[in-house]
């Protein structure tokens, strides 16, 4: 993992077509702005986690209604 410092209203750069913006900061909280191409997902760990179990289930749900 790499840790970097970064003060508000400055960026960290994730290959050529991705931006982290340090939005503010406020005691234990960070607000992030990302800037990214449409097709790149962008998500909340939790909203990603459940994207896959749909993602998952769906596949699992074509797969009995095939047989």
């Amino acid at each position: 993992m790499l840790i970097l410092s970064r003060a508000v209203d400055e960026y960290i750069a994730i290959d050529q077509n991705i931006r982290v913006c340090i939005i503010g900061v406020s005691g234990a909280h960070v607000r992030l702005g990302v800037e990214a191409p449409r097709d790149v997902g962008v998500h909340r760990t939790e909203i990603y986690e459940r994207i896959k179990k749909e993602e998952a289930k769906g596949v699992r749900d074509s797969t009995l209604s095939t047989r």
